[in-house]
């Protein structure tokens, strides 16, 4: 029985996993999420950071909303995004480490 249950755990967690690699699976979005990772930003952050253009930039912050990826805050008229889940973090932090040249 105890396999049965092990099972259904590893299944709940493979199911979380291939969403977050999902969020990842595009090159816009793992660029936002990168950036995100650093810090929080608003949307006019995020387009200067990634030079990623509207309507492309709102498409793919749709997709990681949707994910349920990042979170976001209004302060007026601004919309800040964030990461929502530590652990989508660290994936970045590893990729960045194991990825991205060193300056």
């Amino acid at each position: 029985m105890s396999n049965d249950l092990e099972i259904d755990v590893m299944r709940e967690s493979a199911s979380s996993v291939v969403t977050i690699l999902k969020s990842l699976a595009n090159t816009d979005r793992l660029l936002i999420l990168c950036h995100l990772a650093q810090e929080e930003l608003n949307v006019s952050q995020i387009e200067e950071k990634t030079q990623i253009n509207q309507p492309t930039l709102s498409q793919q912050l749709m997709m990681l909303r949707k994910s349920d990826a990042v979170s976001t805050r209004r302060d007026g008229k601004q919309i800040y995004y964030s990461i929502k889940d530590e652990k989508m973090t660290v994936v970045l932090t590893t990729l960045y480490d194991l990825y991205c040249p060193k300056v």
